[in-house]
């Protein structure tokens, strides 16, 4: 039987330690598949379509096995999508006590709804304080994103190309 997990997230944008957690369930695991997922409750940077280029830039640079795949969802449960793909396990990153607040209902409601189970990984501690928001933040006022994220997210938000994110330019 082949072992099959999806990784969801907004990746917005996609970091060193979203790539970490998704090495180390590509190892876990037969398949794997990364899910851009879109969440109605952010205003997202990148449109969802540069956000799954940016992540199989980023996954093929670090040379993971060709058994993960990005894939994008936007419509209906995520349950759905493992449904449609197989996928018993989803597998959520864990930075703090606030993510396993905020991850854990969504876990036992997905697990009462489609039998898929949750699994947690900690993140390598180098990359634990590291968000995408943050990422964002720093991007939009011009600071270095490298040592937060692949060598493509950072060419793709440097500052000479990031000015039109920062807040009043147009």
């Amino acid at each position: 039987m082949t072992r099959i997990a999806v990784v969801p997230g907004s990746f917005d944008p996609v970091t060193l330690g979203h790539l970490d957690v998704i090495e180390r369930a590509a190892n876990l695991f037969d398949e794997l598949h990364v899910l851009v997922v879109h969440n109605p409750d952010k205003s997202a940077l990148l449109p969802i379509g540069q956000r799954v280029d940016l992540l199989e830039t980023a996954i093929a640079d670090a040379g993971l096995p060709r058994t993960v795949r990005v894939a994008s969802w936007s419509v209906g449960l995520l349950v759905d999508y493992c449904t449609d793909v197989g996928a018993s396990v989803l597998v959520k990153g864990i930075r703090s006590q606030v993510d396993v607040a905020y991850e854990t209902p969504m876990a036992i409601v997905n697990r009462n709804l489609a039998r898929v189970e949750t699994v947690f990984l900690l993140p390598d501690p180098a990359h634990a304080h590291v968000s995408s928001s943050l990422v964002r933040q720093v991007a939009a006022l011009g600071g270095d994103v490298a040592p937060y994220v692949p060598r493509v997210v950072a060419e793709y938000l440097q500052p000479s190309t990031s000015a039109s994110l920062r807040p009043g330019s147009d």
